[in-house]
């Protein structure tokens, strides 16, 4: 069975991103950003209710220390200093959960993180390092380092398919600082065959390897809701009931 996932809860002050609430309902898990890359307090609690009102499961989505550059930057970091980055943002959501009777559902690094995490071990590791404070799920890719070290630690781990996302030669994603709009169709069609094949057409033309226990689609992709709707309609027989 396959969940569909959404990095959300981006806005920060009076700056909105993404269309959350036409997402929500289409959804089963939530990544809510934690403050460092976007978000905010009454934003990270608006979502959270948000979430919560629709039955959706909510995981957080730490970042690099980047506001200005949405987490979508690599910087240099050690691994104590970043375990520590993440473990401050994590706890700042897991407030919030816990007011709401909300549990932390899983952990899901953002944007350049999440790359890095992918093939960098000592970034790995101290992502791994802050999951252990938390013991849920470590959502990424397939085939990866990050995979590797996050199993080896003893983590559960979520293979995730993008909907919105291009995949490189070698199978690696391809991380924009600004998201496209995608086909709705296409995506479904993408989305569908990632699931049944473990396939997918990388922008080279070739057909790289993926896993899909969860599809994720971006809250700051222009037409998301659109591209969410289609997904869902055609991984339906593929989704446990909510």
């Amino acid at each position: 069975m396959v969940i569909i996932n959404c990095d959300m809860g981006e806005a920060f002050g009076l700056y909105k991103m993404g269309d959350d609430e036409g997402l929500m309902p289409h959804i089963d898990a939530a990544n809510v950003a934690c403050g460092f890359h976007a978000s905010d307090f009454n934003h990270m609690r608006k979502t959270v209710r948000l979430a919560k009102q629709h039955g959706v499961k909510v995981g957080a989505h730490p970042s690099l220390p980047d506001l200005q550059g949405f987490g979508r930057r690599e910087m240099k970091i050690g691994r104590e200093e970043l375990t520590n980055c993440l473990l401050y943002q994590i706890g700042a959501l897991k407030a919030f959960l816990d007011a709401e009777d909300v549990v932390l559902n899983h952990i899901k690094p953002h944007g350049a993180l999440y790359g890095m995490a992918a093939r960098m071990e000592d970034i790995a590791e101290a992502v791994a390092d802050a999951a252990e404070v938390y013991k849920v799920p470590l959502f990424g890719m397939k085939g990866t380092l990050h995979e590797r070290v996050y199993r080896r630690r003893g983590h559960a781990f979520v293979a995730e398919y993008y909907a919105d996302l291009d995949y490189n030669a070698e199978g690696g994603l391809i991380i924009t600082r600004e998201h496209e709009a995608k086909d709705p169709a296409d995506a479904a069609a993408r989305c569908l065959r990632a699931l049944i094949e473990g396939k997918t057409r990388s922008v080279a033309g070739n057909d790289v390897t993926v896993g899909a226990d969860s599809i994720c689609i971006h809250s700051d992709t222009p037409n998301a809701v659109a591209i969410t709707e289609a997904v869902r309609d055609a991984v339906r027989p593929y989704r446990a009931a909510r």
